[in-house]
């Protein structure tokens, strides 16, 4: 399971993840700091990434492309990285249910 946070997630998150999560980059750390949603979208889906976002664009991607990247798109708003974590920690069973089912295409996390 690799999980690619974006750019509108501070990249600190991603060594708080690690240990729950295999394989967990920032935009930052693959040069993408810059790059635009399709760029992203794209790097994700060459190279096996599950997007995690705020940004409804990836959503649209999903309807209109389909998937894969899979994205996780957070709905609870601008929010402390404690909280970030908390809520993807306490959803991580949903998560790997989620990456396991190949149906479906993205989870929203409230």
């Amino acid at each position: 399971m690799s999980l690619l946070l974006d750019q509108n997630i501070s990249f600190r998150l991603a060594s708080l993840l690690s240990e729950a999560f295999d394989n967990v980059k920032h935009v930052k750390q693959l040069g993408l700091v810059n790059a635009d949603d399709l760029d992203i979208w794209q790097y994700a889906k060459s190279n096996g990434f599950t997007i995690i976002t705020f940004d409804s664009d990836f959503i649209d991607f999903a309807i209109m492309r389909s998937y894969p990247p899979k994205i996780i798109w957070l709905r609870f708003g601008n929010s402390s990285n404690l909280k970030i974590v908390n809520k993807l920690l306490s959803n991580k069973e949903n998560i790997n249910d989620f990456l396991a089912n190949s149906e479906i295409a993205f989870l929203e996390i409230e």
